[in-house]
């Protein structure tokens, strides 16, 4: 069985492998098996029964979790296999954070440390508190925009709807104790790239890959995004097909605009915010191309992404009021 998610082989003990266990706490679970080569041919291990003996409380007093050391023998030879479960809680090495990652062991840091212990903690990075921004210096006609979308819809009572934006954001649980959460700066504030570099949407015209023609960018929250993007291809982008019928004029795009209305919305709920880069939409004669900074979730791959799966939102705050908007499906 080659190195892989869940195995890795050592030839001999360090301390430093705590690490690896600490990666596979931290990501599935996995296994380390001390005593065999990178071609993974055991080469057995000396001093196993000391180390059978010494591990278990090495990995505990070190790491904090429970190990299971099992000795193995075949041809003469001993080795050793660690394995560890995969932790519900954060576990630190040293006060590093190590993390799994397909075959390799990567240490967390900056952003991708933080979207960790978030997740860890059942939170997701647009559900953070973000200090000092007032419900008042929110976008008056982000409100409208919305209670007009969820009025249509039918997914948010009319109550709530006709209540102050103070209530209103309250229910639509974007506060996070006194404070505004991120979701809510993105979706209501009147300039959220104040608080969350690149959060707009760019979009240009392309001769080739690297001949840009003309290019504009869509600021603002991010209802105003969606719809004035969308409206910018559709005026100034996309050429359409002239044809009659009878004395009627047909326009048809290139592109039918449900399926770009629901390409666009995929980009802003799914990305990755922390990254501060803006979507990206590229329209060429013969293609569009749009590019957002996201990841899919653990253990997703392209193909289960195009089955049957559940629905597992990168930003789920952001997903639930452009759902009650009916401009997704919770589905």
């Amino acid at each position: 069985m080659p190195e892989s998610q869940r195995t890795e082989w050592k030839e001999s003990w360090k301390d430093e492998y705590l690490k690896w266990l600490c990666g596979f706490a931290n990501a599935e679970g996995g296994t380390l098996v001390i005593g065999r080569n990178d071609a993974g041919q055991i080469v057995g291990l000396p001093d196993a029964q000391r180390l059978l003996e010494e591990l278990p409380n090495k990995i505990r007093d070190v790491l904090g979790i429970m190990a299971d050391v099992r000795l193995k023998r075949k041809g003469g030879k001993e080795w050793l296999e660690i394995v560890v479960d995969p932790y519900p809680s954060p576990i630190s090495y040293k006060g590093q954070y190590h993390y799994r990652s397909g075959s390799t062991k990567q240490e967390l840091k900056g952003t991708a440390l933080e979207q960790f212990l978030l997740k860890k903690r059942g939170r997701s990075w647009d559900a953070v508190a973000v200090p000092g921004v007032a419900v008042a210096r929110l976008d008056r006609e982000a409100f409208k925009r919305f209670r007009e979308l969820a009025r249509a819809s039918g997914r948010m009572d009319l109550a709530a709807l006709r209540s102050s934006d103070a209530v209103l954001v309250d229910r639509l649980r974007l506060i996070d104790g006194r404070y505004l959460q991120r979701a809510g700066v993105l979706l209501f504030h009147p300039d959220p790239e104040r608080f969350v570099t690149g959060a707009f949407v760019k979009i240009g015209h392309f001769r080739s890959a690297a001949d840009l023609a003309y290019h504009d960018e869509v600021h603002g929250p991010l209802f105003a995004q969606i719809h004035g993007a969308l409206d910018l291809l559709y005026s100034k982008y996309l050429k359409a097909a002239i044809t009659y019928v009878g004395i009627q004029r047909v326009e048809t795009f290139p592109v039918p605009r449900a399926a770009l209305r629901e390409a666009l919305l995929n980009a802003v709920v799914h990305r990755d915010y922390s990254v501060g880069a803006p979507i990206q939409i590229r329209a060429y004669d013969d293609r569009l191309t749009i590019w957002n900074p996201a990841t899919l979730p653990d253990g997703w791959t392209a193909e289960k992404l195009l089955g049957d799966h559940a629905s597992r939102p990168f930003n789920p705050a952001i997903a639930g009021v452009i759902f009650r908007a009916g401009e997704i499906e919770a589905w």
